[in-house]
């Protein structure tokens, strides 16, 4: 007898063997030994999930001869006749093969007739979707009411492309992707059953690849047999499949964390000598940043994590983490547009090592990269220093005060009003620029004035018209912006009135109203621009006018 493939040798033939979509499976059970049966069933789905298979065995139970139920006995003639493929009641059509509105018709004159020996007459239409918009008309009416002895059973992988007055007249089933667990458990039953060696990572890898598809895994693992000569090695199905080694990946991390770019480049040099797909490189990259994360987060001795990703959550900031991440993710969608794969995977490398913060191997940090609470309260010190000195009499003055700027005392107990025109305005934009804001949050400080000022409160006054900017959100934030700058404990308190100062946003508003106009009237009394305009008649577009 010839070789059957896996994908149809380990085909299901009961629900009990089908793996995973158990919410189809429970409506259908439910339904068949309830005797409460539709007449058109629509099953949606990606490749492989289960979509046919679930169509045929369903046709078996209605067909059983033991009676309908949702456990077909599997023995009788009709239950065989449906598994070898010839039970004459089961007419299983290809729609993208008789697509045409006269194949379709003639398919639909047959409806009336009796099934020959079975208890229905079942339509199992693949693809349905691939019929052309007078082919769904044609089956539109009987679809709808057909004869009681026919059911009818489609299967789509598109389903926005079939017509919606189809759609609702048939129960619509959506199969799910089916998770890497759930696959890798199938693939070592299968092979325990073919009495084939493999390890835990070949099986896993091949899961992966399959992307939820246990179709397609059935058919890598064939290829994975053969290739192993009968049996599974990691080694050959990496080889195989284009991927690479996790030890590898481990090297390549360790050195984009010490930032030793010849020994990043030395380990894209190695991976080279396998010809891998380094989108599966990148994907695999990906994977173990987000188990570190996930490590770093949590607390590592909770996490059921391996001892390498553990390792290298232990070196890692997870500021870095979130970066490689997102630049491994932008790198993923360059890949196709670079000038060849290899260096697309470099060129995202590289970039991980320019874009790394300064901080990283600054002093204050501990051995995984985060900033120690000793190097934060320095830093905040710092800050501080910089905005001023905050001690037991404390004094606050902008970074770059102005040449004629004044500065405004804090003093421990007392509460300093500061002038509108001057010290308000500027001592303000001091600490915003300070506070580093960005967003919604530089958005409500910059519509603020700063109306008091000591050691345990900052208040500000914003403007009505901007009192859509004031949620609790945005105050949090920048409460502890300034807790940040001047310590904890200090208290942010927000009043909606007309501020007796102008504004950052207002004086930032107004200055660049002046140097438009500086602008506009430097261009218009340009002697060259006016003789140009008297030569040739032309006209100052005056909202082209920008100033430098």
């Amino acid at each position: 007898m010839s070789y059957q493939v896996l994908a149809r040798k380990w085909r299901p033939k009961t629900f009990e063997d089908m793996v995973g979509q158990g919410h189809v499976l429970q409506a259908l059970t439910n339904a068949l030994d309830n005797d409460r049966l539709h007449h058109a069933y629509l099953f949606t789905g990606t490749r492989g999930v289960g979509k046919t298979t679930l169509a045929r065995i369903l046709a078996k139970c209605l067909n059983c001869e033991q009676g309908v139920s949702s456990t077909p006995c599997g023995e009788c003639s009709a239950c065989v006749s449906i598994d070898e493929g010839r039970f004459v009641d089961l007419i299983e059509v290809d729609a993208a093969s008789r697509a045409k509105v006269d194949e379709t018709r003639d398919l639909m004159d047959n409806v009336q007739y009796a099934p020959s020996v079975g208890r229905y007459k079942v339509y199992l239409i693949d693809e349905v979707h691939m019929f052309s918009g007078h082919s769904f008309n044609a089956l539109l009416k009987t679809l709808e009411e057909p004869p009681p002895h026919v059911k009818f059973l489609l299967a789509t992988t598109e389903p926005k492309k079939i017509p919606v007055t189809i759609l609702s007249r048939c129960l619509q089933f959506n199969l799910k992707h089916l998770s890497v667990e759930q696959i890798d458990m199938q693939l070592e039953k299968i092979l325990e059953l073919e009495s084939i060696e493999s390890d835990a990572v070949s099986r896993k890898l091949i899961a992966k690849s399959a992307d939820g598809s246990l179709r397609d895994a059935l058919s890598l693992l064939d290829q994975a047999i053969a290739y192993g000569g009968g049996h599974l090695q990691e080694a050959q199905v990496r080889v195989m499949l284009g991927t690479i080694d996790s030890l590898d990946l481990k090297e390549l991390l360790e050195a984009l964390i010490s930032g030793d770019a010849q020994s990043v480049l030395q380990c894209t040099d190695h991976m080279a000598e396998h010809n891998p797909d380094y989108d599966s490189v990148l994907v695999e990259l990906l994977s173990i940043l987000q188990k570190i994360a996930i490590c770093q987060v949590l607390n590592s001795d909770d996490v059921e994590q391996d001892e390498a990703i553990k390792e290298l959550s232990q070196h890692i900031s997870q500021e870095d983490v979130q970066l490689y991440y997102q630049m491994g993710i932008l790198g993923r969608k360059d890949l196709p547009v670079a000038p060849d794969p290899r260096s697309g995977f470099e060129m995202t490398l590289i970039r991980m090592l320019a874009f790394r913060p300064a901080a990283v191997a600054s002093p204050g940090t501990d051995d995984a990269g985060r900033t120690t609470n000793n190097a934060m309260k320095n830093q905040a010190r710092g800050n501080k220093a910089r905005a001023g000195e905050v001690k037991d009499n404390v004094s606050f003055q902008a970074e770059k005060p102005l040449a004629t700027s004044k500065v405004t005392s804090i003093e421990t107990n007392t509460t300093t009003q500061p002038n509108a025109e001057s010290e308000g305005t500027v001592n303000w934009q001091s600490i915003i620029d300070e506070m580093a804001l960005v967003g919604l949050v530089k958005e409500l400080a910059g519509h603020c004035t700063l109306k008091e000022l000591s050691k345990e409160k900052v208040h500000l006054v914003l403007s009505p018209d901007k009192e859509h900017l004031l949620n609790q959100t945005q105050k949090e934030r920048l409460s502890n912006a300034l807790e940040i700058l001047f310590g904890k404990g200090t208290q942010l308190k927000i009043t909606v009135e007309e501020p007796e100062a102008e504004t950052p946003a207002q004086k930032k508003a107004r200055e660049e109203r002046e140097k438009q106009q500086t602008a506009e009237s430097s261009i218009k009394g340009d002697a060259n621009v006016q003789a140009i305009e008297e030569i040739f008649g032309a006209t100052l577009d005056e909202k082209s006018i920008r100033p430098v």
